[in-house]
């Protein structure tokens, strides 16, 4: 025990650290940014700013083209802010990851799509996490790709979401190193992602003496992918994914990762590949595990809200 070499003093249960809000209650554990994304709407003096439903315009096109900001540190500020506030808002993380891949030299286009984020996150600053009490020891992801969505490189962008039981852990949207082909091998590389973080989160269990009781479920909704993942002969359209192939079977035969598909409707990883129209946005945002306990404190700025 550390108290057995180190003097320690008991603080009591975590309420806030770097940032975090931690809330405790009988339905679990609630991780939000309320007061650090409070903090970035006074500091970029949209407190007072009509709030807008979706972080990202459904009809913004983002790529490198377009007039060069004369001053770009407050772009930079802001997206480096937002880049932290992304560990408790999955809902946001797409945007920001694609404005971050710009602040080299950004462009006006930039500046307004990043300047609207705060305006979405206005209505909901008190968005977290919630990790609920009954939750069972079991993974899932929902894995997703765009194809070919950077219109500058041509790759294509991946996404997922994990959960242990209802509440969800881990996220990611990242731009894919290499261009893929089809639209099934992008899905396949990004598929290749999430099993490595699945393979991680089921050792960390194993570490934590809590291993999973059953192998995690892997959701896609590319059922080309999926016959990738069983087919046991490489074909020439294959061939230069073989790795990826290699090492998503592996975890399969394993018993490490159980393959499902899914109807793209019900796709929550769609959220983290490409933006999305507010309709779509909402239904799948509203499925994510977050909750926002102080909504009865925000309704006052949910009256005039801006597409």
């Amino acid at each position: 025990m550390l108290n057995d070499q180190f003097k320690i003093k008991n603080l009591g249960n975590l309420s806030y650290f770097l940032g975090f809000e931690v809330a405790r209650s009988k339905e679990g554990i609630l991780l939000s940014q309320r007061k650090y994304a409070l903090d970035l709407l006074t500091e970029t003096g949209m407190l007072n700013a009509a709030p807008v439903s979706t972080p990202m315009n459904f009809s913004t096109k983002i790529s490198s083209e377009g007039d060069p900001l004369e001053d770009p540190a407050a772009f930079r500020r802001l997206i480096g802010r937002l880049i932290y506030l992304t560990n408790t808002r999955p809902d946001i993380t797409y945007v920001v990851h694609r404005l971050s891949q710009y602040v080299a030299a950004p462009t006006k286009i930039h500046h307004q799509a990043a300047f609207r984020i705060p305006r979405y996150i206005k209505q909901t600053p008190g968005q977290g996490i919630l990790l609920t009490a009954t939750n069972n020891l079991s993974l899932k992801a929902y894995s997703d790709s765009d194809w070919a969505g950077c219109s500058d490189s041509r790759k294509s962008t991946t996404g997922y979401i994990v959960y242990l039981g209802n509440s969800p852990i881990s996220w990611k949207s990242k731009k894919q190193s290499t261009v893929s082909r089809s639209s099934s091998e992008a899905e396949y590389r990004a598929l290749a992602q999430t099993v490595c973080e699945l393979q991680w989160l089921t050792n960390l269990m194993k570490d934590l003496r809590l291993p999973l009781s059953q192998p995690a479920t892997l959701y896609c909704d590319n059922m080309s992918a999926i016959k990738i993942a069983t087919n046991q002969v490489f074909h020439e359209r294959t061939k230069h994914i073989e790795i990826d192939c290699h090492l998503i079977r592996q975890k399969v035969q394993e018993g490490i990762v159980k393959l499902l598909p899914i109807h793209t409707t019900l796709q929550l990883a769609d959220i983290l590949t490409k933006p999305l129209p507010p309709s779509t946005f909402h239904n799948i945002n509203s499925k994510l595990g977050t909750i926002n306990i102080y909504a009865k404190l925000e309704g006052g700025c949910q009256s005039t809200i801006n597409v």
